[in-house]
């Protein structure tokens, strides 16, 4: 069982990790003027599940999902490291992320498919960009998690 600071420190860690992964779409979304914002398209996903959610509601929900999957990662990362499964460490960092961008690709082509939802996006641009945010998103997470620890 997770004590409440340990919990308190992984949500943190959490919250800056997916703002880095966040910040890193939407400015790949800029450069190639294409719609790679993971929370804007949870929220049109979610309008194609027949919700009744207002579209305020939808993109607040898909905000709120987009970082409760940063936050899974983030345990998930912690668990590795705290039972000695991977070492905190840059190499370590890059294969998490690695995993993690083939993850949120399956996991994308997944919610895709099972929404019928097909966004008029660059699918491979997307991919790769995704792939390359979660890279970022671990090695964040790596960084503010092994901060944490001098507190």
């Amino acid at each position: 069982m997770m004590d409440f600071y340990t919990f308190i420190q992984l949500l943190i860690v959490s919250i800056i990790a997916t703002a880095a992964m966040t910040s890193f779409s939407c400015f790949m979304s800029k450069q190639f003027q294409e719609l790679y914002k993971e929370p804007v398209l949870l929220s049109f996903v979610l309008s194609k599940l027949k919700m009744e959610l207002s579209v305020k509601s939808e993109k607040i929900l898909g905000w709120l999902l987009h970082f409760l999957i940063g936050f899974l990662f983030v345990l998930a990362y912690y668990v590795l490291w705290v039972k000695d499964i991977l070492p905190i460490s840059t190499l370590s960092a890059l294969l998490l992320g690695a995993i993690s961008g083939i993850i949120g690709i399956i996991c994308w082509m997944f919610i895709f498919k099972m929404s019928n939802h097909q966004p008029h996006i660059d699918f491979k641009g997307y991919y790769l960009q995704l792939f390359f945010a979660h890279i970022i998103f671990a090695i964040i997470a790596t960084a503010f998690y092994s901060l944490s620890l001098t507190f």
